[in-house]
């Protein structure tokens, strides 16, 4: 029997449909699938004919090309791996790659028949599937929206829980896939905890509220920054040492100890003058901090870091000794011009990028803000959340990191007449600044019930109730109804009631009760997992698939407003909720959540470049912070502007700060602050591919691969996924030594005939990438370690470069169809070749984000309707963000 899907009522006319109308019309065509059986038994005739014909004298028994035998496999598309080996098969043979090039071709009739017969019955399984089951299975949220979740419940944006659960698992690239969101014990068991801590975190911990104070913390009073003016074991050179200023004036005598610290509040003045400073940056051995300051309370403040930059001046010559007696006089010493002169200061000659971080120990840093020291001392403000008992911790982050080598570490910043440096003088707290008192999330937990101070030291305060079982079940309700993203039953809402009552006849106190109410409820089903029904989803449930589409958190009270009166569901009002979504500052969670998947950029602390090989980029913190910077601030311009998607692959601007210009060899700009930068002509840059983050995570910190690079680029930018690598072929080891080129050890490996069909597709575009090293810096040639002269330079630890020049890098390639490029330039205007794969592409990875379902076989038509409609707009990102929220892909479960 011959399955034939009725495609005309899943495909719109030209022009603009209404989403009601295109979900009307989908659903009609489910609908009339669900009533064809779910198996079609007997392969469609052309299908079985094809495969008769061309296919089964390399697909079989014996010889069982590629793995398949296609003379024994059964034709039954409702089992899932027998699906998806036909899909397979379908698109191998639509794209032209079977029956191979050395077959003969079928005639193009037999073609059309076998690819329409099998997307036919393919299509009309996949929808009967879709009928019964919806594309999407409920899921647990992951660890993202579990945090955003709590966050925007108890309202504390401060709440740092996500590192406390278990990692998510990964389908088609995203943590947002139900089938890889399990939840085990060990699950079940973290997630409790940390709702257990959110929960407490955000209770009064005082009986009156915490007074907003301001409070200024000097440097000079400060230990971690006057310790290191005295030399010890640890830190027994001038780049390893503070020293005092008094204005722009070096203080000889403080560092010598002949003078004290500091005047104090007894001249108010000169205490306002009085600095500390350094050449180096923030690093072990020297790591100062402002740590008399702790965070009282997790809270939002105010920080105000008051300091300059300066110029040390060079290092003297050592005085000679005097020869004894009949003995010549000995050589003068070399001039070691790049130790610093401690007491020679003088201003600063640039700015310096500073990056403020809050730490708590061991040495658990986190970024909270940055700005540019001047010549000029200045105040710099900055609005952060810190969490309880963090402190401070500023870092001149240009500034090199003294390591020990195979010499006496030596500044790379130095000049022979002198270094720069940076001073602070104080840093004023103002906070914690709170909008209301207690909190929203304890008034949420415990409305207007009176508190009382702690019966013993550091306990918490206690929480009285007249009531207790009134006040529960009246706190408990509206509890439930805040944290579930729909209307709950009388049932939903006092069903964990008995743990509230039962913890409070075991003696717990009121507050330590209500907790654990709460925290089953932020662990129930109804709050932990997505709740949709196959079909069109309600408009609670769609409210909730566009909040953690693009805040990666639940719907807030506006959209909330919306789903009570049926009204999101109408394609003007959704779009409207679309377009303030993404106005919003908490869009900034998709931007990253989403590229922190597809493109891997989360992983872009876990490889750091080689100490050995890439001594420049070696502990460099502002260039990873930077590179990450760079990649977010380029795909959240696209979205706001609604930037054509061939952009992602080449564009003629980038965004970069000081220190990207310089490693991108790009024309000066001065700052810390990424701002938008038109490229010079024919420039290499432009685009995801020659980013320096995207660049990072492609390589392992020591070598570059074009395998991994071309599979990254096949799958992410293209969409075209190659197959993994086959168990019993060794992987290519680049060459360290620089003996052989990977392009050299790659060419006897295709020749293996196994090896050959796949590295034909993705080693090209690797080898269009072979130009840039492990952070995304040009090269000419490879780096090697081993016999060879070192190339001159220092690192960024101080010591001098152990690497040289190896042999040329050929970046040159050839396309699977023919198409030959000479470097990333030329690569690039192929990809353009081809506009509409990379809005596809783009299209597909957006659509599993914000669905959490793969792209089905049956999915495919709407996925080419959305592209149709976003043409108009050469594919602008954000218009195809619009076309997928107002596609039945998503308004459907």
């Amino acid at each position: 029997m011959k399955f034939i899907a009725p495609s005309l009522t899943l495909v719109s006319p030209p022009g603009r449909c209404p989403g009601g109308l295109r979900s009307a019309l989908w659903l009609g065509g489910l609908a009339l699938f669900a009533l064809w059986p779910a198996r079609a038994a007997i392969l469609p005739e052309p299908v079985a004919g094809m495969i008769d014909n061309r296919c089964s004298s390399c697909h079989n028994d014996e010889d069982r090309e590629g793995g398949l035998d296609l003379t024994v496999l059964r034709y039954e598309p409702g089992d899932a791996k027998n699906f998806e080996t036909w899909v397979k098969v379908f698109d191998r043979v639509s794209a032209g790659e079977m029956p191979p090039k050395k077959k003969p071709r079928p005639a193009p009739a037999e073609l059309t028949a076998f690819t329409q017969s099998l997307s036919a019955s393919l299509t009309q399984s996949d929808h009967t599937r879709i009928a019964t089951e919806g594309r999407a299975s409920r899921r647990r949220l992951n660890r993202y929206e579990y945090e955003n979740a709590l966050r925007d419940l108890l309202e504390a944006p401060w709440l740092q829980i996500r590192d406390s659960l278990p990692e998510d698992g990964e389908a088609f690239r995203f943590n947002k896939i139900g089938e890889r969101l399990d939840v085990s014990h060990v699950q079940m068991a973290r997630y409790l905890g940390a709702a257990d801590y959110a929960l407490r975190q955000v209770m009064a911990t005082q009986v009156t509220q915490p007074p907003a104070a301001v409070k200024r913390y000097y440097a000079r009073e400060q230990g971690s920054y006057t310790r290191p003016m005295k030399y010890t074991v640890f830190n027994n050179a001038p780049e390893r040492a503070t020293f005092p200023v008094l204005g722009l004036t070096a203080q000889p005598d403080v560092r010598a100890e002949k003078a004290p610290m500091t005047v104090g509040a007894a001249d108010p003045v000169s205490r306002e003058l009085e600095g500390v400073g350094v050449v180096a940056g923030s690093y072990e051995p020297i790591e100062p901090k402002f740590n008399q300051f702790r965070a009282p309370v997790a809270g939002r403040y105010r920080l105000r870091l008051s300091g300059f930059t300066v110029w040390v001046g060079p290092g003297k010559q050592e005085p000679v000794k005097a020869p004894e007696p009949g003995q010549p006089a000995p050589a003068p010493k070399p001039l070691r011009w790049w130790i610093p002169n401690l007491d020679e200061v003088s201003p600063g000659r640039r700015g310096e990028p500073i990056t403020v971080y809050s730490e708590l120990p061991p040495r658990q840093l986190r970024q909270l803000g940055s700005f540019d020291l001047t010549p000029e001392p200045a105040v710099h403000e900055l609005d952060v959340w810190l969490l309880a008992r963090e402190t401070v911790r500023p870092d001149a982050g240009r500034l090199f990191r003294s390591r020990p080598g195979a010499g006496r570490y030596q500044n790379p910043l130095a000049e022979p007449d002198g270094q720069p440096g940076v001073v602070f003088r104080w840093l004023e707290v103002e906070g914690p600044m709170q909008d209301q008192w207690p909190s929203a999330g304890h008034k949420l937990m415990f409305g207007d019930l009176s508190l009382r101070a702690p019966r013993q030291k550091d306990g918490p305060v206690e929480v009285l109730s007249a009531e207790s079982a009134g006040d529960a079940a009246r706190l408990l309700k509206n509890f439930v109804q805040r944290a579930y993203r729909r209307p709950v039953t009388e049932a939903e809402a006092t069903r964990f009631l008995p743990v509230i009552t039962g913890a409070l006849k075991t003696g717990s106190s009121f507050a330590d009760a209500m907790i654990a109410g709460y925290t089953t409820v932020l662990c129930s089903p109804e709050f932990l997992s997505t709740e949709e029904k196959p079909g069109l989803l309600d408009d609670y449930a769609l409210a909730s698939r566009l909040a953690f589409f693009l805040w990666n958190s639940p719907p807030d009270a506006e959209l909330r407003a919306l789903a009570e009166h049926g009204e999101l569901h109408r394609p003007t009002v959704l779009r409207a909720q679309t377009d303030r979504l993404l106005n919003d500052p908490k869009s900034q969670r998709f931007t990253h959540a989403f590229l922190d998947y597809w493109l891997d950029l989360r992983k872009i602390v876990t490889t750091a470049p080689d100490s050995t090989l890439y001594p420049d980029y070696y502990l460099d913190d502002l260039l990873e912070e930077s590179a990450l910077d760079e990649t977010q601030t380029f795909f959240a311009e696209l979205l706001r502007r609604d930037l054509p998607a061939r952009d992602l692959a080449a564009s003629d601007y980038v965004f970069v700060n000081e220190r990207l210009a310089t490693h991108y060899g790009l024309p000066p700009v001065e700052g810390i602050a990424m701002r938008r930068v038109q490229l010079p002509p024919d420039s290499p840059r432009g685009g995801l591919l020659t980013q320096a983050g995207v660049l990072e995570v492609t390589a392992n910190g020591t070598t570059t691969s074009p395998v991994l690079r071309g599979a990254w680029i096949m799958e992410r930018i293209l969409g075209m996924p190659p197959p993994p690598p086959p168990p019993s072929v060794p992987a290519v080891d680049p060459d360290t030594r620089g003996a052989t080129t990977i392009r050299q050890q790659l060419d006897k490996h295709r020749n293996e005939q196994a090896c050959a069909a796949c590295h034909t597709k993705i080693d090209p575009a690797g080898f269009a990438l072979e130009n840039f090293d492990v952070m995304g810096g040009w090269r000419d040639r490879y780096r090697a370690v081993g016999e060879g002269k070192p190339d001159v330079g220092i690192g960024k630890g101080g010591q001098k470069f152990a690497f040289h020049a190896a042999l040329p890098v050929d970046a040159s390639g050839e396309t699977p169809d023919g198409r030959t490029f000479a470097d990333i330039r030329d690569f690039k205007r192929l990809l353009l070749a081809d506009e509409p794969q990379l809005a596809r592409n783009l299209a597909r990875q957006l659509t599993v984000y914000a669905t959490g379902a793969r792209i089905s076989f049956a999915d495919r038509p709407m996925i080419e309707q959305i592209l149709q409609r976003a043409r108009r707009s050469q594919y602008g990102v954000r218009t195809l963000l619009h076309e997928i929220v107002q596609s039945p892909l998503f308004l459907n479960k």
